[in-house]
């Protein structure tokens, strides 16, 4: 066991963001690592127990944590993006959940064998699902926008609701124990102050961020602060109503569309990220051997189990009758519903007080808890993108390219990656820039890609690289640190700088913008100059007969090599600073002088030439 509380936070993080890495490196589900490196850490291993070492702190670190994920979350939850779904996320966050409560409750009584007053709070708590769990799966699955949004609004909305929905079965037990009204009201009227609250501090931020009351450098720490304040006041009058109010905030930050909302985003996101990953290693890590082996009580698999294959899939089938939805997002849905942090910290705080109050067979509900939360994050962790495929759900394929620019250049370069199989897509905001795309039947869209309008109409999950390759370099520059949060730095690329006379954007491009593309100085008006000259796209398969060595030899000293399509799909862009080396199997094009068609050409026309000859003469 660590004694250092320093160490332990060092080794917390360090396994929290390990496990992130080795689930994006090895495509595993994120949560099911964590999870993983937390049991080995704690009660398998014996290194360390954070509820036992960090006392009364432990609590409050959880809540605060799982309040700003929440408030991250709900930050997303603009109502355009719910525009065409409205009715079945209305009637999955309010049939859909009381139908799971009804049916988990059942099922905790008469398979798990807990009294109607425990399984009724316990129900309640097993509706949510969290954008803690749910978030990573999304991102990992690459789901069609349809269900991905669903998924996200149920888990962000119905996270409180669930929580409130416990709070709510056991001021009814209290009632009916003590039949003290006041109770009752008492937890009404703090749902409703913390609604309010969340929204009132919601507004107070906005408007001070547009009347400028707060510095630019001031206003991620200060969100933060209120964000904190927002929870705590609203959680000391009643608990879990925090978790309400945080995301009433979040909500009304988010359809106030102010801008510094949008540029803080990706800070709060990295916050959450590092939160997620260290609080769930720190739960898991919590737990004793006792509890684990609890776990493996026929009364708790049945329960997971009828909470899994029945209770889930029935609420969400019954509840979306009517709607849109089709079969195949009906099941995806209905199978998909992970449980997280909320869950664990949530159970955990009651299975003290139901003791307290008498009930003694609350002792299991760690253990009823934690089998749930782990069996679910693993089931739909490993299943959600195989099953996607199956239902074609899923944007499965070989990473895409989003092009901005409409040009010749761009136009030859989209064609030859569309023939590779490779999905590609032109964007620009001048019909007369995409009118050699249109004409050449390539997918293209028109709009201004930083607006804020584009990412509902414009789904950007299949395309993996971003190429900025207009005219206008601080323009290309601009795009690319826009998308650089989405896309990733080693992803996003744009055109060499042009060097105009009177520009001086050399040292600017080190600090913000995309990768550089191909060579120094292939401008878009050099290479539009070469389209425009008859330089065509060029595409060669290495292979042992003509290994990349020959290919390098041969190639044309006025040759530009563009990129390199790998056996596994993946696309690897040629830059000043990164020449990759091209194996068997791989795909390198490149934009070749017209001389080499010719000499093709001529070569093709000798040989059948030749080939006539040679059949009169027998």
């Amino acid at each position: 066991m660590i004694d250092s509380l320093l160490l332990q936070l060092m080794l917390i993080g360090f396994l929290g963001v390990g496990s992130q890495w080795v689930a994006w490196r090895f495509r595993l589900p994120a949560i099911v690592v964590m999870s993983i490196a937390g049991l080995l850490a704690g009660p398998v291993l014996g290194v360390m127990n954070p509820e036992q070492d960090f006392g009364d702190l432990y609590k409050p670190i959880i809540s605060l944590a799982v309040a700003v994920i929440l408030f991250e979350g709900s930050l997303n939850l603009d109502f355009k993006e719910v525009k065409g779904l409205g009715r079945p996320v209305f009637r999955i966050v309010t049939f859909g959940a009381f139908l799971s409560w009804i049916l988990g409750s059942l099922a905790a009584h008469y398979v798990a064998g807990l009294s109607w007053a425990v399984a009724f709070t316990i129900g309640g708590l097993f509706i949510v699902t969290g954008p803690t769990v749910i978030l990573p799966l999304l991102r990992q699955a690459k789901l069609k926008p349809r269900p991905a949004k669903i998924l996200k609004w149920e888990g962000i909305i119905v996270d409180p609701i669930g929580a409130l929905l416990a709070v709510f079965a056991f001021e009814i037990i209290v009632f009916l124990t003590d039949n003290d009204p006041s109770a009752l009201m008492l937890f009404f009227a703090a749902s409703a102050f913390a609604v309010f609250l969340g929204w009132v501090c919601g507004k107070g931020v906005g408007w001070m961020f547009e009347t400028g009351y707060i510095p630019e450098f001031l206003k991620s720490p200060a969100v933060f602060a209120v964000v904190i304040a927002c929870f705590t006041i609203a959680d000391e009058i009643m608990h879990e109503t925090g978790l309400l109010s945080v995301t009433a905030m979040g909500m009304t930050l988010a359809n106030m569309h102010i801008s510094s909302i949008a540029d803080m985003r990706h800070f709060k996101e990295n916050i959450s990220l590092l939160l997620i990953s260290t609080i769930f290693v720190m739960l898991t890590a919590s737990l004793t051997v006792e509890t684990l082996l609890e776990i493996f009580n026929l009364q708790i698999i049945g329960f997971v189990a009828l909470m899994l294959f029945i209770v889930r899939p029935l609420s969400i089938f019954l509840s979306t009758v009517g709607t849109d939805l089709s079969k195949s997002e009906k099941l995806l849905v209905g199978w998909i519903a992970p449980r997280g942090i909320v869950a664990l910290t949530v159970a955990s705080y009651f299975a003290s007080v139901l003791l307290e109050e008498g009930f003694e067979d609350a002792s299991i509900l760690i253990s009823l808890t934690f089998a749930l939360v782990f069996t679910t994050v693993v089931a739909h962790g490993f299943s959600i993108g195989w099953l996607a495929r199956k239902l074609r759900l899923s944007m499965e394929g070989p990473p895409g390219v989003l092009i901005v620019g409409g040009s010749a250049f761009t136009t030859g370069l989209a064609k030859t990656l569309e023939e590779l199989k490779i999905p590609v897509l032109i964007t620009d905001s001048s019909w007369e820039r995409l009118s050699r795309a249109r004409s050449r039947g390539m997918k293209s869209y028109h709009g201004e890609i930083l607006s804020e309008q584009t990412e509902y109409y414009l789904d950007m999950t299949p395309y993996e690289y971003l190429v900025a390759a207009t005219e206008l370099d601080s323009y290309n520059a601009l795009v690319c640190t826009t998308f650089v949060p989405e896309y990733g730095r080693n992803n996003s690329f744009q055109l060499s700088l042009s060097n105009k006379e009177g520009d001086n954007l050399e040292d600017l491009v080190h600090t913000i913008g995309g990768r550089v593309l191909f060579q120094e100085g292939a401008s878009w008006e050099e290479l539009n100059a070469r389209v425009e000259n008859g330089y065509v796209f060029r595409k060669t398969t290495i292979t042992d007969q003509y290994p990349y060595e020959d290919y390098v030899e041969n190639m044309d000293e006025h040759a530009l090599m563009l990129f390199v399509k790998r056996s596994t799909g993946k696309v690897d862009f040629f830059t000043p600073n990164m020449e990759y080396k091209a194996e068997n199997g791989d795909v390198i094009v490149s934009l070749m002088p017209p001389s080499k068609e010719f000499e093709k050409i001529q070569e093709k026309l000798e040989g059948q030439r030749k080939g006539k000859e040679n059949n009169k003469t027998k």
